[in-house]
């Protein structure tokens, strides 16, 4: 059984290191093409239909580029398609998100001081939910309101300060946010794949028929990936929060991760703006520097949840095995002893202010809750504690394996 808990850890692993890698490949074909699209110039010797072009060196060598505002006049022979990135991106995203939110429900999905779900009805939410923005935002760009991109924005906008505030009432500050960077990539990845590509594919279609294709599907993929250029940078910071116990694990969590929409439009607006017109406007970063220090501000106000709030809470089933192994006490001592100095809800080492990546191990039940991370982090690695803090010894790591066994043993 505990050698399970390990291959299950490198399948995450895994799984998350295809989800960084193809993000990093769809991020970067994204923010390229905006900035190629925004950096045309015209030329009158330019093929009939073709609306810009640019110059670049990269690598040793000179490319030329040029752009058909529909399509050229004929089907080109070779041609590109830039989708599997996003795909892949979603794809593994969505299988990280089932194993460690919802194989790992029980810990890291449900908060029960918020809301008293079982696990079944917080993964239906988590997959359900992810979906409706996709509903809302579609039918809200199809509407009149594509007319006025500004009101659009606006409103996106207020759906995810919503969902924000809604993922906040069901789940831990971790998955939350989680949810909130899963609920907007759903949107920017079902764009390609509902929109984009459907809309490229028309065009292609009456190329190859010798039909002339219509400016509006090209204008609609447009819009699409523009949404998806503001969109990207506050993803990225919602999937890194995990890390960082001060944006998910506050009072606020879902104020910081609102505000975190607007950074993701000032920075956006500063770049995508020096790429059209060779100077971006500077008041975006004063903006941006303002919006995170009110957003480091928020991060300092506490829950206030004590050590006898997590004790009162009833430990589920698989929970309870851990504290009712025969090596618990030994075990629940060790982990004080060596632990709780930082994973404290008020932690007394050093400057610390919260603990890292918001695990709190004072109480029993946290403990017990914990187990199967005290078990790879400082049982069967050396993850924990980190050797400058405290020199752990390998007794005592002997002592977390063999009580974690021994649960999963008896259980």
């Amino acid at each position: 059984m505990y050698d399970l808990a390990i291959l299950w850890d490198w399948i995450a692993f895994s799984v998350r290191w295809l989800h960084v890698i193809t993000a990093m490949a769809w991020i970067g074909a994204s923010f390229y093409f905006i900035a190629l699209d925004l950096m045309l110039k015209p030329n009158p010797n330019l093929p009939a239909g073709a609306s810009g072009e640019e110059w670049e060196v990269h690598g040793g060598g000179f490319y030329h580029t040029v752009k058909y505002m529909v399509a050229p006049a004929e089907m080109p022979a070779h041609l590109t398609w830039h989708k599997w990135q996003s795909y892949w991106t979603w794809l593994s995203g969505a299988a990280l998100l089932m194993i460690v939110y919802w194989v790992g429900g029980e810990l890291y999905l449900l908060d029960p001081t918020k809301a008293d779900l079982a696990l079944w009805q917080g993964i239906l939410i988590s997959g359900g939910s992810l979906t409706i923005g996709w509903l809302i935002y579609d039918q809200l760009c199809k509407s009149k309101l594509s007319e006025n991109p500004t009101l659009l924005m606006l409103l996106l906008f207020v759906m995810l300060v919503v969902m924000s505030w809604g993922y906040n009432q069901i789940f831990t500050g971790r998955a939350a946010l989680l949810h909130l960077g899963a609920f907007t990539a759903t949107i920017m990845t079902a764009n390609v794949f509902f929109q984009i590509m459907p809309n490229q594919r028309i065009v292609v279609a009456d190329l190859k028929a010798g039909r002339t294709p219509d400016a509006k599907y090209g204008k609609i993929a447009k819009v699409r990936s523009m949404h998806n250029n503001y969109l990207t940078l506050p993803v990225i910071f919602l999937m890194l929060s995990n890390h960082y116990p001060l944006a998910f694990a506050t009072q606020y969590a879902w104020i910081i991760a609102s505000l975190i929409f607007l950074t993701g439009v000032t920075i956006r607006h500063y770049f995508n703006t020096m790429h059209k017109t060779g100077k971006g406007p500077h008041w975006t970063w004063a903006v941006t520097v303002l919006l995170m220090l009110l957003i480091a501000w928020l991060s300092t106000v506490r829950s206030g949840e004590t050590w006898q709030d997590a004790e009162a809470r009833t430990l589920t089933p698989y929970e309870q095995r851990y504290a009712d192994a025969a090596l618990f006490e030994v075990a629940y001592d060790t982990v004080i002893g060596n632990c709780s100095m930082c994973h404290a809800r008020e932690p007394v080492w050093g400057t610390m202010k919260w603990a890292p990546k918001g695990v709190y191990l004072e109480s029993p039940g946290d403990v017990a809750r914990h187990a199967s991370q005290i078990y790879l982090q400082a049982g069967v690695s050396h993850a924990m504690p980190p050797p400058n803090a405290i020199q752990m010894a390998p007794e005592a790591r002997a002592v977390l394996v063999a009580w974690v066994r021994q649960a999963r043993d008896d259980g």
